[in-house]
């Protein structure tokens, strides 16, 4: 499907207005932001992405727009994983919460350059070899059987990661945090600060998400402006969300259990679709279904154990 360029320069238009809000307006100065704030602009972004939808029903039609709202729930959930893994690598490099945002912000701009290069690789093979296709299907049903297995099992070493090594083996780095500078100069010499180490670790692991989601709403739709625009809006309100989840987000750890199926059932979904024509619809409502069985599951279990220890 040719997708008009005007339909790109509106979705432009949005992503700049809303990251200049953000960064203008809404998060001008380093200060924590609260619970309210954050929940509040969690719901904005929502809303924002929501009414996108709406556009892309009106002018490319319900089954597109039912692949916008698959694409951004598949996003959405799995960035409570990112959420996650955040927090550790805020954690690990000292980052004070009111310095936190900066490098969010950053990391989201890095994350719309990042995202755009890898659907457009992806688009660009899909379009010289379809079998690729299955190849990402057979991907997402090992990957999701793979997240059974180990939901429980799974944890991060900062200091074992790749890129962790090679920052402390190639770079000047500073020990300490600089108020919210990235780099220093000191005695002629470039330093770079724990705030960059962060800001590079969470674009590096972004990267390793990415390897998941991408195949994933490939395989429910090979129409990138949808791919693209559905990635970036649920990104794009990652950074409130954290401050509203990266307290409590290990409460919801059954989405996991969800994601792995929903996973394992797009990648089943290719090769029926091959045999039998799937209705849009199917993948947005099992996808919705299945992510509210999580959240629901993991409150039930959580409120289970609270209550045994009460007694």
């Amino acid at each position: 499907m040719s997708i008009p360029i005007s339909f790109w320069g509106v979705f432009a238009a949005i992503i700049a207005s809303l990251l200049a809000l953000d960064l203008g307006i809404l998060n001008k100065k380093d200060e924590v932001m609260s619970f309210k704030k954050s929940a509040l602009i969690s719901l904005f972004y929502v809303f924002i992405s929501c009414l996108f939808g709406l556009f892309v029903w009106y002018e490319l039609g319900a089954g597109s727009a039912s692949e916008y709202y698959t694409g951004f729930l598949l996003e959405k959930a799995m960035s409570l994983d990112n959420i996650f893994v955040m927090s550790m690598i805020f954690a690990f490099f000292k980052i004070p919460p009111k310095y936190q945002h900066r490098v969010l912000f950053w990391g989201v701009l890095g994350v719309i350059i990042l995202r755009g290069i890898m659907i457009y690789v992806g688009a660009a093979l899909l379009a010289q070899f379809s079998w690729i296709l299955f190849i990402f299907a057979a991907f997402l049903i090992i990957t999701g059987i793979k997240t059974l297995y180990i939901v429980d099992k799974s944890r991060i070493n900062i200091q074992d990661m790749l890129i962790y090594k090679w920052l402390q083996k190639h770079l000047n780095l500073y020990p300490t945090l600089v108020g919210n500078k990235f780099t220093i100069r000191k005695n002629g010499k470039l330093f770079f600060t724990p705030l960059f180490m962060a800001l590079v670790t969470i674009e590096t692991m972004d990267l390793v998400f990415a390897i998941d989601s991408i195949p994933a709403i490939f395989a429910v739709t090979q129409n990138t402006f949808i791919i693209y625009t559905s990635n970036i809006f649920a990104i794009l309100g990652l950074r409130a969300l954290f401050f509203c989840l990266a307290d409590i987000v290990e409460r919801f750890k059954y989405i996991k259990y969800s994601l792995a199926i929903i996973l394992i059932l797009i990648g089943i979904k290719i090769f029926v679709a091959h045999f039998v024509e799937i209705p849009k619809l199917i993948p947005l409502i099992v996808t919705l279904i299945l992510i509210i069985l999580g959240i629901l599951v993991s409150v039930v279990k959580k409120g289970g154990k609270e209550s045994m220890r009460q007694s």
